[in-house]
């Protein structure tokens, strides 16, 4: 048991990880991506901000510096000035003294002068004031004694044998605090900016994938055959439209299964009749029996034994037309031979179920291309059809015509006739109007696909209880067409 419940939630979470499929790759590939974006931007920002910052104080330092070496500059060209004192009175009432450090280096390169009177340690490293008498730029960023300062170094040895440079020096520790500022606020950003994305568009991909799990769900329903349960639309987009498009395939499969069911009874009882009629008379025949006995019993099995195998046909090409290999011979063929033999076939049957059957015969009719026995079936079908749906006394008319480039067979009964609601379908497969009369249910379709195979039409009316009309209209072979066949042959 506890084996099987550890199979149960494995499982499950296999499941679970499937169904979530969609919201993971958004994670890591959508978020993933816009994350590493704002990464990138905010590295970027920070990059620009710090070269601003550190640049305008680099800019100040040059300013402050430059100003000092001006006035050291007159001093050195007054003869009656002593230069050293100038410089140290320079240095002591150096204005920015609280924010930053001006120091005087001597020829030996150390720092004599300071303007806040303390002089740096011996080993104090000077990388500007080594860059500079290198012939570099006197400028150095970098850490003294655990803090970040930054150093500019102006060479004035042209001014004083005594003195190489003066050198001016400032933390960066406002500036580094500034810049932590700005990195706190940026990251709180971007934090709510990634945590605002979370939440919308966590609630955006499931706003796609519970329907679709709805949805997945009930289509395993309707794929086991159940197809009463229907899909809640939620929404009028497109997962809306897929709910209603869902909703109708299953009200479709509905009422296709119910159809089909319908037609497997309907065909079952249909072989069984003429099954057992012949099984009987077989059975009846085997014992000695006067020859009015005897005929009657071949006759019987002979008119059951057609009737299995008009349906055996009908199935045949109904399980062609499904798989698609259903084909036509076409050729130049005479429309009234066919209809003529079809008439003639159904006519001791209508006689013998007192119906009668008037065949209004044209002269002449011009011929189409088509296949004869596949035009043919039609006709009977249509014919055996008017007969089936008549009552005793009823009468079946049958008439062709030309109209204009068409031809039309016209077959009309006063039967019982089709309602409102199920002459629409009474050309679907496995659909019978009225379930007390013989037949398969797809007669009508078979037929219907025949001609419209032949590039033509086969309309249907009728009326409850006063009959129905079959019009099947074809396109005939004009004259051009004929002329051009004779010619390319």
């Amino acid at each position: 048991m506890a084996i099987s419940g550890m199979i149960s939630n494995r499982s499950k979470h296999k499941r679970a990880a499937r169904k979530n499929t969609i919201i993971r790759r958004w994670m890591f590939n959508n978020l993933g991506l816009i994350v590493l974006l704002l990464v990138v931007i905010v590295l970027a920002v920070i990059y620009a901000l710090q070269n601003y910052h550190y640049n305008s104080a680099k800019q100040h330092l040059y300013t402050k510096i430059n100003s000092v070496s001006s006035v050291l500059t007159r001093y050195a060209q007054d003869a009656d000035v002593n230069f050293s004192a100038e410089l140290r009175s320079t240095l002591e009432n150096f204005s920015d003294k609280d924010k930053m450090e001006l120091m005087a280096i001597d020829s030996k390169g150390r720092v004599i002068l300071t303007s806040s009177g303390f002089p740096p340690a011996d080993n104090a490293e000077m990388p500007d004031y080594t860059s500079l008498m290198d012939g570099g730029e006197g400028y150095w960023t970098g850490t003294l004694n655990g803090e970040k300062v930054m150093a500019v170094s102006v060479d004035i040895s042209g001014m004083s044998t005594e003195y190489n440079a003066i050198r001016v020096i400032t933390s960066l520790r406002n500036i580094d605090s500034a810049m932590s500022t700005y990195i706190s606020v940026i990251s709180v950003c971007c934090i709510l900016i990634i945590l605002l994305l979370l939440v919308t568009g966590n609630y955006f991909v499931n706003s796609i994938v519970k329907p679709i799990s709805i949805i997945n769900e009930s289509t395993k329903k309707f794929a086991k055959g159940d197809f009463k349960g229907r899909i809640k639309k939620t929404t009028d987009d497109e997962i809306g439209d897929l709910c209603d498009s869902i909703n109708n395939m299953a009200e479709a499969l509905a009422s296709t299964e119910a159809m089909k069911n319908e037609f497997i009874s309907s065909v079952s009882h249909e072989l069984r009749t003429p099954l057992t009629a012949i099984k009987g008379w077989a059975e009846t025949l085997s014992y000695d029996v006067d020859k009015e006995t005897a005929r009657k019993g071949v006759r019987v099995i002979r008119n059951e034994t057609d009737r299995l195998s008009e349906m055996v046909e009908e199935l045949l090409d109904f399980s062609r037309m499904q798989s698609g290999k259903f084909t036509l011979q076409k050729v130049r063929m005479d429309l009234l031979a066919e209809l003529g033999d079809a008439v003639l076939i159904y006519a001791e049957k209508a006689r013998r179920e007192n119906i009668r059957m008037i065949y209004n015969e044209p002269q002449m009719l011009p011929f189409i291309n088509g296949d004869k026995n596949r035009i043919r079936q039609v006709f009977i079908n249509i014919i055996d059809n008017a007969i089936k749906y008549s009552n005793p006394g009823g009468t079946v008319v049958i008439g062709a015509e030309a109209v204009g480039n068409k031809v039309q067979v016209i077959v009309t009964d006063n039967g019982v006739g089709i309602s409102k609601q199920d002459l629409p379908r009474v050309k679907t497969k496995f659909f019978k109007a009225n379930q007390t009369r013989r037949g398969s249910g797809i007669g009508l379709a078979v037929a219907d696909e025949i001609i419209t195979m032949h590039g033509g039409t086969m309309q249907i009316d009728s009326t409850l209880g006063e009959g129905t009309s079959v019009v099947i209209t074809l396109p005939a072979i004009t004259e051009s067409a004929v002329g051009q066949g004779e010619s390319a042959k």
